[in-house]
């Protein structure tokens, strides 16, 4: 494709990265490439890497082999520019070949004269070992106190005599040391010379780029390719300021981008940006089988008694479980100020471009950079789930204002300046509510106590069916010096089955929400509790079912 004249931009087309470059005349241009710009996404990151070149006049072929080896050769994309009309052809993608080194020859000399000074050393110590076997024979031979005729010789004699024995023992055994010693170093050299003369694997992929100029011409070409092992996860900041009486409360949410990379090239002082878009979903959505509702198989005969040995829950663990039959389901001072990034908000994505430049080496471990930060006046409220847990928590909640999505990541919680926990932010659009907890607010006590429980059986005249009913009494106390909100949840059996009724007791405080947020039987109450006020909340139900049947109340799966 034609690259046209200063400034205008020239997009290559891509060939499999599988064929070669065609035979021709052109000119091989020895290049390097610098990574200028990185955009990291959830599941892999795309690099832009910067070539500049001297190009003659007529075809010629860029070969870069600075490449990391683990990109993808198909996601290979080159535009450029230059001060002459440019035509970029082909583009290769292929690992280097193996060379053995220049100067094998002298290599193998090397390894041949060591090779003989080892066996010259084993020499040395053969001859070392004899001369002490002989020493040690002597000693044991020729006794040092008796003469040729046995008689007694000088103690002078005897200590010439353990002397010189001694003397050639402790040679023989220097020798031996000093020649395993040079050894153990000829054994290094030789297995660092055998790994130099040995073809290495290529680190680096080579790119051929083939190009043709009308004249000689200064260009330079931009390459962008898509890596897998590269990825940023969201995490956040939640600071509250609940500024009690004062004023109102204040939410600083700080948005970061935690980035690891460990494609096999350094990110060094590169435009930065990560996207909210996940690269390795594809582009379509599944498409479904048709799902057959039918009458089961007949069983099959029942299996023959297990070998002697085998646990009897073996064979019953084999079994399957349908659904209709026919489908299988599964478990399915002044503050210091950090940089942040600047949003390009699209239709379908979001990118944070963070100002300057940054460096990632590969493998370094993760980066934590700021993306963004609101500040929010959010909703205070005291939850508490008694019929679980009497702690009341306090909760901030807010609408989502900003266009580009919160996505789902870890975050940690402050209140008024103390570190409170970490806990999970889902994810949420434009105006869509987010609900954040903060701690434990010991200044509020919720109580619940049982105040009726009632099993045994209904009827006027013959008993025709099982009650059982309950009364639960929560108490509210606000011990703050100022008023709060407190939204106190309980639980409702629901009956999945008609014979099986529930109803709620006229005595039961009129609750403010049932079915909150979709849940099934969960009930919610709110109240304005005055500072140092008292707030009581009454709850019965009642269940009736047949006299002849058992039920258990218990949690939905």
């Amino acid at each position: 494709m034609t690259m046209r004249n200063k400034g205008l931009l020239a997009t290559g087309v891509v060939l499999s990265a599988a064929l070669a470059a065609g035979p021709g005349l052109a000119a091989n241009l020895e290049a390097t490439s610098t990574v200028d710009a990185v955009t990291v996404y959830p599941d892999g990151a795309t690099v832009t890497r910067v070539i500049s070149l001297n190009l003659p006049a007529g075809d010629s072929t860029a070969i870069v082999k600075d490449f990391p080896l683990g990109f993808d050769a198909a996601s290979l994309r080159v535009e450029g520019e230059s001060g002459a009309r440019l035509t970029i052809g082909t583009v290769d993608a292929k690992p280097p070949r193996t060379a053995p080194p220049v100067n094998l020859p002298d290599i193998d000399k090397r390894i041949e004269a060591l090779t003989d000074e080892r066996a010259n050393l084993d020499g040395a110590i053969a001859a070392a070992l004899a001369r002490k076997k002989f020493a040690e024979r002597f000693a044991e031979a020729s006794p040092a106190g008796l003469g040729d005729k046995g008689e007694a010789r000088p103690i002078a004699e005897w200590r010439s005599a353990f002397a010189a024995v001694a003397e050639e023992v402790g040679q023989a055994d220097a020798a031996i040391r000093d020649a395993e010693r040079k050894q153990r170093e000829i054994d290094r050299e030789v297995a660092r010379l055998q790994a130099d003369r040995a073809a290495k694997p290529p680190s680096k992929m080579e790119v051929q780029i083939e190009l043709s100029a009308a004249a000689a011409t200064k260009a330079t070409l931009r390459v962008t390719y898509a890596v897998r092992n590269a990825r940023w996860v969201p995490l956040y900041d939640a600071r509250l300021d609940t500024s009690a009486k004062d004023r109102k409360p204040a939410l600083e949410l700080v948005r970061r981008a935690e980035i690891q990379q460990s494609t096999g090239e350094d990110w060094s002082d590169v435009a930065l940006s990560v996207s909210t878009v996940r690269t390795g979903r594809g582009g379509s959505a599944p498409e479904l089988r048709t799902m057959i509702a039918q009458y089961p198989p007949p069983a099959p005969p029942a299996p023959k008694p297990a070998a002697v040995g085998v646990p009897r829950g073996m064979l019953e663990r084999t079994q399957e479980f349908h659904f209709g039959g026919g489908t299988s389901f599964g478990d399915v001072a002044d503050k210091a100020v950090e940089q942040q990034t600047a949003a390009e908000i699209g239709a379908y994505q979001t990118a944070f471009r963070l100002p300057g430049r940054v460096s990632i080496g590969t493998n370094d471990g993760a980066k934590s950079l700021r993306i963004s930060t609101a500040t929010i006046t959010p909703e205070l409220i005291i939850r508490a789930a008694p019929v679980a847990d009497p702690t009341a928590y306090l909760e901030a909640s807010f609408a989502q204002a900003e266009d580009a999505p919160l996505l789902p990541g870890k975050v940690s919680i402050y209140r008024d300046g103390m570190f409170v926990g970490a806990s999970r932010l889902a994810a949420a659009g434009k105006d869509e509510t987010v609900r954040l907890g903060f701690g434990a607010d010991d200044k509020v006590k919720v109580e619940r106590s049982v105040v009726k429980r009632n099993e045994g059986s209904a009827g006027l005249i013959v008993t025709t069916a099982k009650i059982d009913e309950r009364a639960f009494k929560t108490t509210v106390r606000n011990a703050h010096d100022f008023p709060v909100k407190v939204a106190i949840q309980d639980q409702l059996p629901v009956s999945e089955n008609e014979e099986i009724v529930v109803e709620m007791l006229p005595s039961t405080t009129p609750p403010t929400a049932t079915n909150v947020r979709d849940r099934r039987g969960v009930t919610e109450w709110i109240v304005d509790a005055k500072p140092g006020e008292t707030k009581d909340i009454s709850f019965a139900w009642r269940v009736r079912w047949p006299k002849d049947k058992a039920i258990v109340i218990s949690p939905s799966g």
